[in-house]
This record gives structure tokens, sequence and C-alpha cells, in this order.
């Protein structure tokens, strides 16, 4: 008598049956709100440090607050439902694509650290810039245009406070980024509730 078998597709024969159009509808039911609703925590806390600590203390809580954004993100992640280490958590492509832009934001800091040895104050200004750049390939992937919103108005608010505020640019910076964030985490919820099955 044969035996029948209960065998479950792993992750890459679940994708090879699945075109790339199907792979993004999937994609695009993610909330997405997690990773920006850490950054806002993260420069929400900058900013309201600056006054108060030196220079010298600022600049590494820049380095190490932007580096915790990730792992706040992923924490934040099983409060907002979106479980980024779930094991039932299903990844294709685009899940992929999502953290290799992460990753190239990442690496783009090889500008930014030889730059800030010269001159510290760049930090806010480089680093605000190169952690939002992933924004875009998310607009694309997600089909919606808050990626591409936030990368631009950032980027653009970014250096225009840099020069507007010369003493006070990571106060001025950090207000930019927030603002950037919280248009950018309503207009994601309300993709997520106007997609979200009743």
């Amino acid at each position: 008598m044969e035996q029948v078998s209960h065998h479950t597709p792993t992750y890459s024969e679940k994708y090879i049956t699945l075109s790339l159009e199907q792979q993004r509808e999937e994609f695009k039911q993610n909330r997405f709100i997690a990773m920006p609703l850490a950054g806002t925590i993260v420069w929400i806390l900058l900013g309201v440090s600056a006054p108060f600590v030196s220079e010298f203390t600022i600049t590494w809580m820049l380095y190490i607050g932007t580096g915790t954004i990730f792992y706040l993100g992923a924490g934040l992640s099983y409060l907002t439902g979106e479980r980024f280490f779930a094991k039932k958590a299903t990844k294709n492509n685009f899940d992929r694509l999502f953290f290799v832009g992460m990753i190239m934001s990442l690496m783009v800091f090889a500008i930014a650290l030889p730059i800030a040895a010269i001159d510290h104050t760049t930090v806010p200004l480089s680093i605000g810039i190169l952690t939002g750049l992933m924004w875009m390939p998310l607009s694309w992937a997600i089909e919606h245009w808050v990626g591409y919103f936030h990368t631009i108005t950032r980027t653009l608010g970014i250096v225009s406070a840099w020069y507007l505020f010369p003493e006070a640019r990571l106060e001025a910076i950090s207000a930019v980024i927030v603002a950037v964030y919280i248009v950018s985490l309503v207009t994601l919820e309300r993709r997520f509730q106007a997609i979200k099955p009743n």
C-alpha cells in the first residue's frame, strides 16, 4: 500500500511557485510601522538629549542610537503584529529586498565616518540622510508614494536644517526627521487599514 506524503513546502519550494507579482501582493499586506516607530522614538531621544550633553557624547549617542533602531523595531514588531522573527512568518523576495535596502543604507556609513572624523558636526546630517535611503525601495515594492515622500522630504529638510540652525543642528535635524516619521506612520497605518480584510 502506497504511503501518502505530508511534505510541508520549504521556503524555496513555496516561492518557486509564486510569481514576483504574487509575492509583491503578499508583501504589500504588511503593516510596516514597527521600524519607523522605533526611528521616531530614537530621534526624539536624540533631539531632547542634545542640549544637555557634550558634543562627544551626542556623537556617540547618534551612532549607538541609530544602530539600535533595527533591534528596537524588531521588538516593537511583536506589539504591532508584524513579528519580524516569528517562526511562522513567511518571507519572500520582497522581504529580502527590504533588508538588502537596509544593509545598503548601512554600508554608506563608510563615507560618513571619515567625513565625521574631519568635522563631527556632519554626523547628524550624514546619518539622518543615510538611514532614510531605505524608504525608496520600500516605496517601489509596495507601490505607494510614502517612501518617496519620506526620503525626499527628509533629505531636503535635513540639509535645510543643517544650514539654517548651525548652533542647534542636531535638535533641528531631529525635529525634521520626527515630523517626517509622524506623517509616514499615519500614512502607512491608513494604507494598512484600507487594505486590511474586514
